[in-house]
């Protein structure tokens, strides 16, 4: 497997996957709108390696970042989506998309992602519970709204809401 930035060849791919893995098109279109937008400030692809059987894509996996601002003007990473094709889960997958995507976020001079998901798998990368640092979310996540820490003191204490790009919009607020 192969963990690369997306390239403009990618797209159908990437739609495809997000389809698949969420059931519905809400995530791939969210995908598409951040692109057009020029806000898929980090999209990485895992590719099958030519050797591995596969179905029909190439593209198995995708996770995407884009930038989130919270109500004390700072800055950081939002990380939606993060997909894999059902057939191709459980194999290690979203966890080699996430540490690159991570790495890739810590070069950057943001000092935080957050991320709306399981606790229990993004607790194993070192997210924790956004309201511990007095930080929540405009869809009332509760403990599903997460936060890590990209640089020392990069997390904004007490710093309010955290508010995503606006083509989050089509989940409705």
């Amino acid at each position: 497997m192969i963990i690369r930035a997306e390239t403009q060849a990618d797209a159908a791919a990437i739609r495809a996957v997000n389809v698949a893995a969420f059931g519905g098109p809400l995530e791939a279109e969210l995908v598409d709108r951040l692109r057009a937008a020029g806000r898929l400030t980090i999209s990485l692809v895992a590719e099958a390696h030519a050797g591995e059987t596969i179905a029909v894509e190439t593209i198995v996996g995708h996770i995407a970042f884009s930038p989130v601002t919270a109500t004390d003007g700072s800055r950081g990473f939002g990380l939606a989506p993060l997909a894999v094709r059902p057939e191709r889960q459980r194999r290690g997958i979203g966890s080699s998309l996430m540490m690159r995507g991570l790495r890739l976020c810590r070069e950057r001079t943001e000092g935080y992602v957050v991320v709306l998901g399981e606790p229990a798998y993004y607790g194993r990368f070192g997210f924790a519970a956004a309201s511990a640092f007095g930080l929540n979310d405009e869809y009332g996540g509760g403990d599903a709204f997460q936060v890590l820490e990209l640089q020392p003191g990069g997390i904004p204490q007490g710093a309010g809401v955290v508010r995503y790009s606006p083509e989050f919009a089509l989940f409705g607020v």
